[in-house]
């Protein structure tokens, strides 16, 4: 095998638009900078990490935040079994996510173990790991975003890496311990995981940026294709949670302004009540068609952490929700107070009570808004060329 610069271990196979975006950007990154790289390809290691998983949901049966977590994805695999026309389209959703993964990545070859990819390990001069939520309890009982297969050895990093809480149960804080410590070049995605490395190692590491923000809107229309993804005006819904409050926040937009509501439905669990919510509910949507629909919305309503940054990327009017109503373990919302705090954006995160028209009237001052973005985007590209001249790593300086 050639020896490669970097290994990227990320969830570019997810059926997720922000878990393959980032991927994509982390890849993208590498390309940019003149790295050969390759992602690792996962197709070998699941069945193993996921009887990691399934051990480690199997512990929490009893716990109620994790069950209420994990009912959505139960609700949305009945639903495709009850319904004939929601199971075709999901699967229609699935191939647009699969056939990006295969088109847009350099995959590596299968590994079928991870002591196959242990002992391939050495012929890789960096594995990189990152971004996104991979560092989620359940993810680290899986044992693979660790990067605990690699050898003391080859160097390792983690590119804005993000726990998804504030707050790891004992047993995976345990874990952390140990393979914190392992990764020479560490930094995370938000405020909150960098108190975690703190509390659980000493270590003070950098908060860097989501790669999905390494990019300009220019940098990431190259990508995509110029024409809109739906004629006409419209409000464009992505929400991942069951907050009916929100709808109706949207609906009073719909009321003022008379745009239609685009929404991409079902993402993370099947909701009954979004069925008569929307004007269109596509299905045929990959990443690239995420980003049309972002792109070329009037007003983008959102409690995604990935949509609030490209709605930020191409200067959107957008308002990002609460997803979760209390801060608790399996929350996620600290990286979305995190990005928000960063950019003094603080005032478009709402819970969905609030009074539509005044709020339409606030202007964000994108101005700001990219500068201080670029600020991040610069600070995180020092931090990954500063590690890769530690290592000897040749890349393009320009």
């Amino acid at each position: 095998m050639e020896k490669k610069i970097a290994a990227l271990v990320t969830c570019y196979f997810q059926h997720n638009y922000g878990s393959q975006l980032q991927a994509f950007a982390t890849q993208k990154l590498f390309d940019t900078l003149g790295v050969a790289n390759e992602t690792i390809r996962i197709d070998g290691l699941k069945p193993e990490i996921n009887r990691r998983k399934y051990k480690y949901f199997l512990s929490k049966i009893f716990d109620i935040n994790t069950v209420k977590d994990k009912w959505a994805t139960v609700k949305k695999v009945l639903a495709t079994k009850r319904n004939h026309e929601y199971a075709e389209h999901l699967s229609e959703r699935y191939k647009m996510f699969d056939n990006y993964a295969i088109k847009e990545f350099h995959l590596s070859q299968t590994y079928n173990s991870f002591a196959e990819l242990t002992n391939a390990a050495t012929e890789y001069n960096m594995f990189v790991v990152g971004s996104d939520q991979l560092w989620l309890p359940s993810n680290i009982s899986a044992d693979y975003y660790t990067l605990n297969f690699v050898p003391d050895a080859v160097p390792k990093m983690a590119l804005a890496t993000s726990f998804g809480v504030s707050e790891l149960p004992k047993k995976q804080a345990g874990m952390a311990r140990m393979f914190l410590p392992r990764i020479e070049y560490c930094s995370v995605r938000e405020q909150s995981g960098q108190k975690l490395v703190k509390d659980l190692t000493g270590r003070d590491v950098p908060v860097v940026c989501d790669p999905t923000i390494l990019f300009n809107a220019d940098e990431w229309s190259k990508d995509i294709d110029k024409e809109p993804f739906t004629d006409g005006n419209y409000l464009f819904c992505y929400f991942l949670g069951n907050n009916p409050i929100q709808r109706e926040f949207v609906k009073q937009v719909k009321k003022i302004t008379g745009y239609k509501i685009v929404q991409l439905q079902h993402c993370d669990e099947f909701i009954a009540s979004d069925e008569n919510f929307p004007d269109e509910a596509p299905y045929n949507v990959g990443p690239k068609e995420f980003i049309r629909l972002i792109r070329d919305a009037s007003y983008v309503f959102t409690d995604s952490f990935h949509c609030s940054v490209f709605s930020m990327l191409y200067g959107k009017k957008f308002f990002t929700f609460r997803r979760y109503t209390s801060d608790g373990t399996v929350s996620t919302n600290g990286r979305i107070y995190s990005l928000l705090s960063l950019v003094d954006l603080k005032n478009r995160l709402l819970v969905g009570n609030e009074e539509a028209k005044p709020l339409l009237e606030e202007n964000i001052d994108y101005n700001k808004v990219h500068a201080k973005l670029a600020d991040l985007r610069q600070f995180t590209k020092n931090f990954v060329c500063q590690s890769l001249d530690k290592e000897n790593i040749k890349y393009d300086k320009n």
